[in-house]
């Protein structure tokens, strides 16, 4: 199989989705790997270190043009819905529940869409899990500095000093982003408090946790109780391949002190408070009734030697998989992948995406009939 690997050209997006030693794997495999020219010099991988291993530097349009499997860490974005076309499986973070002219040029254009957020192990993702811990961990980096008063903040040291309280910490969700928020927030002295709504999860994060955080039955009052009492605010709410809902409300958001600051990790899916709209690192913010809103799509995308590490140990298995196997054995025999595929020969294959648009849906076994596997 030929798998290309395109740069991404989202605004400050540095991440690419395969690294030297994932291509090196593909390429021992039997497959051909191009990579888009200057696609991973934002990571710290020149195209030096891709023709190293054996991977060919190509244009955009030979990425897009000649590729089977075409692999991005972002989804595209309307200039390069031209270049979505039938018989080519992209493999990358879509989202589209959040994003229906996406979802209508991924239909409209016969491309297999497969989403690294909707492949489902269990009840875990494992694909999206490594992003989480990153923007998780990021988040409560990014609302301390904001906190600060020449940026606009309450002028308070979220963990505080020897006879001054630290900051208070609110993480609406407890799943990989909050529990990863909240280590970062509790290394820096603040006091957190988790807002969940399953008993065996905060068991759970009692334990790892070592009893540091206070764990709360989510519901709207204690959202609003706790919101108003805090510094800080990080939404990490997730349901997987849906709209996140809408858990602060705007009546909450003006209950809060000012100049504090919510850090809302779940924008790429629309956001768990009502006052939240997508921001970028170039301007990553902006006040609702005097709170800061620091609401950045692509969060991880700030540490991209990181992510691009952490993303390609998590997808590349899936990646062989597909290109060993082609996409209808791949999914056959792995039915977490069953999960990733959204959209395909113009049907919508992921319920919730269908539900977002008031679109039609259309089971994958349909589309694709994963009954027998092909011969």
């Amino acid at each position: 199989m030929r798998i290309g690997v395109a740069k991404e050209i989202k605004p400050d997006e540095y991440r690419i989705a395969l690294t030297p030693a994932g291509a090196l794997e593909l390429i021992n495999h039997g497959h051909e790997v191009a990579i888009e020219q200057g696609a991973g010099v934002g990571s710290s991988f020149p195209d030096e270190a891709f023709a190293r291993v054996g991977a060919e530097i190509v244009s955009v349009d030979d990425v897009w043009q000649r590729s089977d499997l075409v692999l991005k860490v972002k989804e595209p974005i309307s200039v390069e819905y031209p270049r979505l076309r039938e018989g080519l499986i992209l493999f990358t973070y879509l989202h589209i529940a959040a994003d229906e002219p996406l979802t209508r040029a991924l239909i409209g254009s016969g491309i297999t869409a497969v989403a690294y957020e909707t492949v489902e192990v269990g009840r875990s993702l494992p694909l999206l899990a490594p992003m989480s811990e990153v923007a998780g961990r990021l988040a409560p980096q990014a609302g301390a500095y904001h906190l600060e008063k020449p940026v606009g903040g309450r002028g308070l040291l979220l963990g505080g000093v020897p006879g001054v309280a630290p900051g208070r910490v609110v993480v609406v969700g407890g799943g990989v982003v909050g529990y990863s928020a909240a280590v970062i927030a509790l290394g820096l002295g603040a006091q957190v408090t988790i807002l969940e709504r399953s008993i065996d999860r905060m068991r759970h994060l009692e334990e790892v946790l070592s009893g540091r955080v206070s764990l709360l039955m989510s519901s709207s009052l204690q959202v609003a109780a706790s919101v108003e009492e805090a510094d800080l605010v990080i939404g990490a709410v997730l349901i997987p391949g849906a709209l996140a809902p809408k858990l602060v409300t705007r009546e909450m958001i003006a209950s809060m002190k000012q100049g504090a600051v919510v850090v809302d990790v779940a924008i790429d899916q629309g956001g768990c408070f009502e006052t939240s709209h997508a921001t970028t690192h170039a301007e990553p913010v902006y006040v609702v009734d005097g709170v800061t809103h620091y609401c950045v799509a692509n969060m991880p995308g700030a540490v991209p030697i990181t992510s691009t590490k952490a993303l390609t140990n998590a997808t590349l298995p899936y990646v062989e998989a597909i290109a060993n196997n082609g996409l209808r054995a791949a999914v056959a025999d792995d039915p977490a992948l069953v999960k990733g595929v959204n959209v395909i020969d113009g049907k919508v294959t992921y319920e919730a995406v269908a539900e977002a648009h008031g679109l039609d849906y259309t089971p994958l076994d349909d589309v694709l009939p994963l009954s027998a596997k092909p011969s």
